[in-house]
């Protein structure tokens, strides 16, 4: 089975390739999805709120994220503290379920994380596909996503290891930096690419 890393700074599309892969029958397992299915656990969300402050929680005490990157995207060691928190149990998760998709025979498996390459994914994926986009788009997709100031995108895409850095170890690259139809079209181009240099 080939493990495809999929990497890409905030506000570049990495879910939207994420969501194009899943219609065309490819695995996905999303390390944010699995980070959220995490902070559902009260034994561990409860070790947040005591590292963080109960302010983050919300009034159901449910974890309102975007308070919590408030405080982390701006701070690196808070930032390193929460990762060091929640990457252990994350890529315990993303483990088992290569190892479930393994069982069922699939072909492909792709592993979507923002963080692979600095939390030492690439020691676990066959090929690594990164999406990059210029940075005035990026900031724009970000304010509009997050409802945010400008300094506020700045210092989400700022918190992450560079677009430049990551572009150098990638396998294959996609610029999502224009229209959702060009990045479909990039995808298909991509899927065949894969499937006849990568996988067996």
């Amino acid at each position: 089975m080939l493990i495809l890393g999929l990497t890409g700074n905030i506000g570049c599309g990495k879910s939207s390739l994420s969501k194009i892969f899943i219609r065309n029958g490819i695995d996905v397992i999303d390390a944010d999805k699995v980070a959220r299915e995490i902070m559902e656990d009260e034994n561990f969300s409860k070790k947040i709120y005591e590292e963080f402050g109960y302010e983050i929680r919300n009034e159901d005490k449910t974890l309102n994220r975007k308070k919590l990157g408030s405080i982390v995207f701006k701070d690196e060691e808070r930032l390193e503290k929460l990762n060091s928190l929640t990457h252990p149990m994350i890529q315990e998760v993303i483990l088992s379920r290569i190892e479930y998709f393994k069982n069922l025979n699939k072909s492909i498996t792709v592993i979507d994380a923002a963080i692979l390459i600095e939390h030492g994914y690439t020691e676990i994926v066959d090929k690594l596909l990164v999406v990059t986009c210029n940075i005035d788009e990026q900031i724009r997709r970000v304010q509009k996503r997050d409802k945010c100031t400008k300094e506020e995108a700045l210092n989400r895409i700022n918190s992450q290891m560079s677009q430049n850095e990551k572009a150098k170890i990638a396998d294959y690259i996609i610029d999502n930096s224009g229209t959702y139809s060009e990045l479909n079209e990039k995808a298909y181009k991509f899927m065949v690419y894969m499937k006849e240099n990568w996988c067996e």
